[in-house]
């Protein structure tokens, strides 16, 4: 069994120093090595719009995390959204002179539009879209995977008002020869080299062909804040939110698996199938991830809450599944030796996350942790550990936990 790390120094949670008064109930069914939960230190440097309680990862690029009980509404606020970039944002764009170009091997002819043209002229859609980056979850992987050491606040589900890249694509005109469509945007290097391409990635044509994969211009009801791609972006649902690129300037479609940065290598691919943890493995045993992984979280209450043990705890919080639906929600608060079902909300359209909710008692005093699990479409459940190893920590779909102090 792998063990799971602790979120030493990168997690919401409540310090077991501050619980050594407490007995642990049900410590018996802890599994062999795993750690109790321990917290965060708050950052204070947050670029202008964002709630002052988000957790700054890194500042060159832009890298800031949602604590999990931030998460709480139902359709995320723009001031609560993550933010992952992988260059410099650009510092201003005029509107009039902006222009989106498609073109690649597998168009008919390159075409060029305006934003007017774009926003004027073909009929506006409005969906509920959860977005996640690929590596939210890496710092429980060990041995550490390199980057950003996100927790479990690199997700969102915002509303989305633009119009479907399908529509456009059947105007410039479709090559039979079509596989792929890679992005390019405006934002530079961190070199301030105009000449390197800070991330281009993309999405097979059966994807981008969905009713849902939309040129977005509005998020939650207004423009496009900057640093989320003003004045237009990709936004593709149930894949790594690395495939719905920001501050668009083209789109190319092509006649082959898209090859841009960040497309190869261990960026955003994982073995095709298990490795040992720690292991060297050949770029052509990487597969590139396609749909993410069944997973959930819990938004209230923040970890670390106090009770009484006469009073019952209502709990909630959110779930999705990539290309698939959730069909149920358990909680445990026995390390996961019996489950209690949750209430469980469809979802607002495909891929919008589901709502759930549930209600506990807790047999005595001490220390617990709450577990959550979902189960997708499909039958499969998320695990109890952290899943398979890979070299860039992707993917980890394990059980998200709280803490919480019975007196």
């Amino acid at each position: 069994m792998n063990n799971r790390r602790s979120f030493i120094k990168k997690s919401v949670f409540v310090t077991a120093g501050s619980l050594v008064s407490l007995p642990v109930i049900f410590s018996k069914n802890i599994p062999k090595g795993l750690e109790l939960l321990a917290p965060i230190m708050p950052q204070e440097t947050l670029p202008d719009g964002k709630h002052k309680d988000l957790i700054v990862l890194n500042d060159k690029p832009w890298n800031i995390e949602t604590p999990a009980h931030l998460l709480d509404d139902l359709v995320t606020p723009t001031d609560k959204v993550f933010v992952r970039n992988n260059g410099l944002p650009p510092q201003k764009t005029d509107i009039n002179q902006w222009k989106l170009l498609i073109d690649g091997e597998s168009v008919d002819k390159n075409r060029t539009f305006s934003f007017q043209e774009l926003r004027d002229n073909y009929k506006h859609y409005t969906y509920q879209i959860t977005l996640e980056c690929g590596g939210n979850g890496r710092s429980e992987f060990n041995p550490p995977a390199s980057g950003n050491q996100w927790t479990t606040g690199a997700v969102y589900a915002a509303k989305w008002t633009g119009i479907r890249l399908k529509d456009v694509l059947a105007d410039v005109g479709i090559k039979s020869d079509a596989v792929y469509i890679g992005y390019y945007g405006t934002d530079t290097h961190l070199s301030n080299d105009p000449n390197k391409v800070v991330i281009s990635r993309g999405v097979p044509m059966h994807k981008a062909m969905e009713d849902e994969t939309l040129l977005a211009f509005e998020m939650n009801g207004e423009p496009l804040p900057m640093l989320h791609g003003w004045p237009m972006r990709l936004v593709v649902g149930g894949w790594p939110a690395s495939v719905s690129g920001k501050w668009l300037k083209k789109i190319s479609v092509r006649n082959k698996v898209h090859d841009g940065e960040k497309m190869l290598g261990d960026s955003y691919r994982v073995p095709c199938e298990a490795v040992a943890p720690g292991s060297k493995v050949p770029d052509e045993a990487m597969c590139i991830i396609e749909s993410m992984p069944l997973k959930s979280i819990i938004t209230y209450p923040k970890s670390g809450a106090m009770m009484t043990a006469d009073r019952t705890l209502k709990l909630r919080g959110h779930a999705w599944a990539g290309d698939f639906t959730v069909q149920a929600m358990h909680i445990s608060i026995d390390f996961g030796a019996t489950w209690q079902e949750c209430k469980l909300t469809d979802p607002a359209n495909r891929f919008a996350w589901q709502h759930w909710s549930a209600e506990i008692q807790f047999p005595k005093k001490g220390y617990y942790e709450v577990w959550a699990k979902a189960t997708d479409s499909q039958d499969k459940s998320q695990p109890m550990v952290v899943p398979g190893w890979n070299p860039k920590g992707y993917l980890n779909n394990a059980c998200h936990r709280i803490a919480v102090k019975v007196v």
